[in-house]
């Protein structure tokens, strides 16, 4: 397997996506596909409920009646996932599942993708996506850790600092 693992969409019976995630493993573990099917997840997030006029941390589904799982695609990976109970089946055409982009990755919050740069400050760069699209600008300070430019966009006249993704821009 030369290409690299991606992550899946999987949709399950809701409220079954913990129990769906937990099969998957124990199949993959079994059957010792731990190459083939890299990791599953069932994204959450801390929300704080008020009851009773006391604030309580609860765990919530980012999203519900979904399961995600990174694999590599093959005819016995899909199998295991889709023959797994609970399971309804993938997101995507029911031919060929679709795998999520990088784009879609970061901003479900999965995982932290790290992207590689050629620019650097004083270059001069253009809006891809957002608010700015399509405003020329100039880099003014790069944050690697959080994977941000802090860029002075000429707006009404005057240069007003923004700070944009590495994916929202390209080179000029």
């Amino acid at each position: 397997m030369t290409e690299e693992a991606r992550w899946y969409v999987v949709h399950t019976y809701s409220g079954h996506e913990k129990k769906v995630m937990m099969n998957i493993e124990k199949m993959v573990d079994n059957r010792g596909m731990n190459d083939v099917i890299v990791d599953v997840a069932v994204p959450t997030e801390e929300k704080i409920e008020i009851k009773d006029g006391k604030k309580k941390k609860k765990e919530v589904k980012k999203f519900p009646g979904y399961v995600l799982v990174k694999m590599h695609m093959t005819d016995e990976s899909w199998y295991l996932v889709r023959n797994t109970r609970g399971v309804t089946g993938f997101v995507g055409s029911s031919s060929k599942p679709i795998p999520l982009t990088d784009k879609e990755i970061m901003k479900m919050g999965i995982e932290v993708i790290r992207q590689e740069i050629d620019l650097q400050i004083g270059d001069s760069i253009k809006v891809l996506s957002g608010p700015f699209e399509s405003f020329i600008g100039k880099i003014e300070h790069i944050n690697m850790e959080k994977q941000t430019f802090k860029v002075m966009i000429s707006m009404f006249g005057r240069d007003t600092p923004v700070e944009l993704e590495f994916i929202q821009v390209e080179s000029l």
